[in-house]
């Protein structure tokens, strides 16, 4: 067994495989930067109430994630899904791996414990979608801070074309479908809340209180719902520590061990 697959038994080992739930908490839950605008005593990368401490996990996990291959690739966003209502996502639902040698599938289920009865590892909660891929967990877990950057795809590209921001996109890591989706929110963020983006351009993520800013507050209401639904994953629902903070109750504790499976 490789030391990076090692590495992920000994973590997932100190914890339960079970799909836990944590209890809202004072302190949130993340890794504040300079840009959070809140101090450890205000945010950090545990939940007491679920006895959870995400992992620091390293760029050879990462990149042993990125290695695994996808066994059916989802097809390109082409079309904008804002057009449209937002799916609904069912309450107990969530995103299960199969781990095949070298290759993955993703699969839907309706509860947690469905997923456990087939054997697979809980990715995140919420159905799969378009960046539920290990390539883009990679991403989400490695780039402790994607607001900033994907952000400032946005503003680079205003004016340019669809494809000069999704590559933008993509050399962030992002696949290409993943990356559709986080251009389609992009757009749509800034139609719905250009006032509040604008004028919180230069601000932290968080107000004193630990409320997200006006600008991720109106992008987290109207522009939300139709990313989780379509990308699947976001930081919070795969249990995540990043510069965003979160309330505990809104994470979802996992250890994803993708790469002891692997080794079978």
């Amino acid at each position: 067994m490789r030391w990076w697959a090692l590495t992920l038994v000994m973590l997932s080992a100190c914890k339960s495989p079970a799909l836990e739930t944590c209890d809202k908490e004072e302190r949130l839950f993340g890794r504040p930067t300079a840009d959070t605008g809140l101090t450890d005593a205000q945010c950090a990368p545990s939940c007491a109430s679920c006895n959870w401490t995400a992992p620091s996990l390293t760029r050879a996990t990462f990149d042993g994630w990125a290695a695994l291959e996808l066994a059916t690739p989802y097809a390109e966003v082409t079309e904008d899904p804002y057009e449209a209502a937002a799916p609904t996502i069912p309450a107990d639902a969530v995103c299960g791996v199969h781990v095949d040698g070298a290759t993955y599938r993703l699969v839907d289920y309706a509860t947690p414990d469905a997923a456990a009865d087939a054997d697979a590892i809980i990715t995140h909660r919420g159905v799969c979608g378009v960046c539920s891929t290990l390539d883009d967990l990679a991403v989400y877990a490695g780039v402790g801070d994607l607001t900033k950057p994907v952000r400032q795809c946005g503003l680079d590209h205003i004016f340019g074309t669809q494809e000069e921001h999704l590559a933008c996109l993509m050399n962030l890591g992002f696949t290409r479908p993943c990356a559709q989706i986080w251009y389609f929110n992009t757009k749509h963020t800034q139609a719905e809340c250009a006032d509040e983006c604008f004028s919180a351009i230069d601000d932290p993520y968080h107000l004193d209180d630990g409320a997200l800013n006006p600008c991720l507050r109106c992008d987290e209401q109207l522009s939300g719902p139709v990313f989780k639904a379509i990308a699947g994953r976001t930081r919070r629902n795969s249990g995540l520590a990043t510069a965003l903070c979160r309330p505990c109750d809104s994470v979802t504790p996992l250890a994803h061990d993708y790469l002891e499976r692997s080794t079978r």
